[in-house]
């Protein structure tokens, strides 16, 4: 009997500790930097100007050293870009590095190094294009690699935190910055200079992630990544869309200007709810007529653009925005018209995406 019993504790502390080594085998998370501020330099430590995309993706890792305690971490430099230099061309190298890397066996998650300036409309593109449930999950800072009290380190930190949990799967493209987690859709940057510049108005955060800890609230509400049925596989470019801002006597031969000039989509960032003038409205009818799809959002920070409401949508061919700003809202529409679509089938996948 004893002789049993020593066995059955044997194979149960065995048992137990093949688990807590399964428990403790760390996740491959491979970053990709693409530069922005987080990699940014800058002469003095107290000063705001500062070179951007100044250091490399072996620099970043190099400084937060423990990295190594959350995961196993590799490296790519994509691009070495401040953000506002971001192009469709970059989009569409990292979205095919992206699915390649998370369609290998031995990759858990990726995170991406990016500047703020366009973040919200890569993390949208990426959560549009990207076809897998593995984390992917973009970070930035506000302040460079050199300035005092640096932000990027523990940014990084966190954002490697994340793509490495299990419970971050299936929540879509994650943008983790400044100890907030936010969903790809609906993140906005508010502030030109203090780190607490994105705010996700209208849903709130996905969750919390502090020194690594992370706390999840809720998955994201439209449909994305694996879910979604746009594809830029071997694609060289994406269609012309452009964004006119709205204001007080807006000029009506912008829109006739941009059709000239070989715009396939506008986005209007209308007043209040997407309004225009009606010289603006006129202007965009010809658009319609001519074969370009326009759609309605908001220069406003917070709200949804209805349909049908000032505007009478269904009249002019135009599409409402819903919750989409107008950079997230100019991403969807060069998706949609990779394929010829009428404003009706527009609109339903303005309504599902």
């Amino acid at each position: 009997m004893q002789a049993l019993t020593r066995i059955v504790c044997l194979v149960l502390a065995l048992a137990g500790g093949a688990a807590q080594a399964g428990d403790n085998m760390q996740a491959n998370i491979v970053i990709l930097a693409t530069g922005g501020t987080i990699a940014g330099r800058g002469d003095s430590g107290t000063r705001a100007s500062y070179n951007a995309a100044a250091l490399a993706v072996d620099a970043l890792i190099e400084a937060v050293p423990q990295l190594a305690e959350l995961a196993a971490i590799s490296g790519e430099q994509v691009a070495s870009v401040g953000s506002q230099d971001m192009s469709d061309a970059i989009w569409l190298t990292l979205a095919a590095r992206v699915n390649t890397l998370l369609a290998e066996e031995g990759v858990d998650g990726v995170v991406i190094t990016h500047g703020t300036d366009t973040i919200e409309e890569t993390a949208y593109f990426l959560s549009l294009v990207v076809h897998s449930k593995k984390p992917v999950v973009l970070t930035a800072a506000m302040r460079p690699a050199t300035a005092l009290s640096a932000d990027g380190p523990l940014n990084i930190y966190n954002a490697v935190a994340v793509a490495a949990d299990p419970q971050a799967a299936g929540r879509g493209v994650l943008v983790v910055i400044n100890d907030d987690i936010h969903g790809a859709r609906g993140m906005t940057k508010s502030s030109t200079t203090d780190v607490q510049t994105f705010i996700s108005p209208e849903r709130g955060l996905i969750g919390t992630s502090l020194y690594g800890e992370n706390r999840y609230f809720r998955y994201p509400y439209k449909r994305h990544t694996a879910d979604s049925e746009f594809s830029v596989d071997g694609l060289q470019a994406l269609p012309r869309v452009d964004v006119l801002y709205l204001h007080a006597g807006a000029s009506p031969d912008l829109v006739d200007a941009l059709v000239a000039a070989g715009a396939r989509g506008i986005v209007l960032a209308g007043v209040g709810n997407g309004n225009m003038n009606r010289e603006t409205q006129a202007a965009v009818a010809r658009a319609v007529k001519a074969g370009v799809a326009v759609v309605r959002s908001t220069r406003v920070t917070r709200g949804f653009v209805g349909r049908n409401v000032e505007t009478d949508d269904d009249t002019l061919g135009t599409v409402a925005a819903g919750e989409l700003k107008p950079p997230q809202a100019r991403v969807l529409l060069k998706l949609a018209l990779l394929e010829k679509r009428d404003p009706a089938s527009i609109q339903a996948l303005f309504d599902q995406y």
